[in-house]
């Protein structure tokens, strides 16, 4: 079982013995942002542009805190667009594509067990509050059913293990896996404030810098986000009482990192090292 959150709520959920996964190499980025397109624009389409006054990305440079003033690349715009977009889209289990990226889902975690059906118990040991997955999108929408999704394809072996608790001396009372995930978004999007209509802080400068390079960046920190929560846990030998802490401090573990002045692409993240 594990802790179980959407709404600052949390219940204890007990550890299961599982077998470890089989070993498997993990899929390319390019592969994995195929997969993922066709959902995305089923989803966003061609979304109105939301917010004003984005023309211009004014931030102080690390270090020398010289300030800078610039204007988005169409490409930049597009892109930040997009993952707005995103960002707006709430789940609905009634939608063809939202119901096929549930199976998706199922598929790249679990390839050698057939699923009986969207309400299912056997959701429940993926870390999901109850057998009826679409409950538990509420506080963080679509997007972090994509992020499972690209985190699942993208680095299938630090998923499964860390879906499957396998790293260093886990307690007792474990976080849920995709519930935990689900708050990581969460997180992630209030760190990137990318819903103000005008930048507010250098850590969404940064990112978006970054977004410019990578398309797919805001799913990149997602997937580096929960390799730093996991590890955070286990230095601190947490508990899910302790999970809100945990979540903090991921997220400035995270702050810390962007603002490197050797980091330029999510790539250059130290914790990106994590990642397999």
């Amino acid at each position: 079982m594990s802790l179980v959150n959407t709404q600052q709520n949390y219940s204890a959920v007990r550890t299961l013995s599982v077998s470890a996964p089989s070993s498997s190499s993990s899929s390319s980025i390019s592969r994995c942002s195929e997969g993922l397109a066709p959902s995305d624009n089923a989803t966003c389409g061609a979304p109105a542009w939301i917010g004003k006054g984005l023309t211009c990305v004014c931030f102080k440079r690390k270090g020398t805190y010289e300030r800078i003033c610039f204007h988005l690349t169409p490409i930049q715009e597009e892109r930040l667009k997009r993952l707005k977009c995103r960002m707006k889209v709430f789940f609905d289990a009634s939608r063809r594509d939202h119901q096929d990226a549930l199976r998706a889902l199922w598929s790249a975690t679990y390839p050698n067990e057939e699923l009986q059906g969207l309400i299912s118990d056997q959701w429940k040991k993926m870390g999901w509050q109850g057998k009826d997955p679409s409950t538990d999108f509420r506080g963080a929408g679509f997007i972090s059913l994509e992020n499972l999704l690209f985190f699942a394809k993208t680095f299938s072996i630090s998923f499964q293990h860390l879906l499957e608790k396998q790293g260093g001396k886990r307690a007792a009372w474990e976080y849920p896996f995709a519930v935990a995930g689900v708050n990581i978004t969460f997180m992630i999007m209030q760190m990137l404030d990318l819903d103000a209509s005008k930048p507010r802080t250098f850590i969404r400068g940064v990112f978006l810098q970054m977004l410019s390079e990578d398309q797919w960046a805001f799913d990149l920190l997602y997937c580096v986000a929960f390799m730093i929560m996991d590890k955070q846990w286990l230095e601190r030998n947490a508990t899910y009482m302790e999970f809100n802490d945990v979540l903090k401090s991921t997220r400035a573990q995270l702050e810390r990192e962007l603002l490197m002045e050797e980091v330029l692409r999510i790539e250059d993240m130290p914790s990106y090292g994590l990642l397999c």
